[in-house]
């Protein structure tokens, strides 16, 4: 699964397998996504261009854990957050 840490400008920035991806980067590649669909023609190539920084072997990679991810969410395999309450 992805890790989040916090950047040095505060912002938050996401480490998939040894690539860190902004908050603005995920935003980007979620965009992307939307408009390259799996049957594209180099899809890959056409999402990485909207997303700057990011390779096409990077960003098909950042797709790869977002699958990952979802798989082990609808598995049950990822814990709820516990939240505290308000004591209202």
């Amino acid at each position: 699964m992805s890790g989040q840490t916090a950047s040095s400008s505060g912002r938050s920035s996401y480490s998939n397998n040894g690539t860190n991806w902004t908050s603005q980067q995920d935003q980007q590649f979620e965009k992307a996504l939307a408009i390259y669909d799996k049957d594209t023609p180099d899809r890959w190539h056409n999402v990485a261009s909207m997303v700057p920084g990011k390779s096409p072997e990077e960003v098909k990679r950042h797709y790869e854990i977002l699958l990952e991810d979802l798989k082990s969410i609808e598995a049950d395999k990822v814990p709820l957050p516990r939240y505290k309450s308000s004591g209202s």
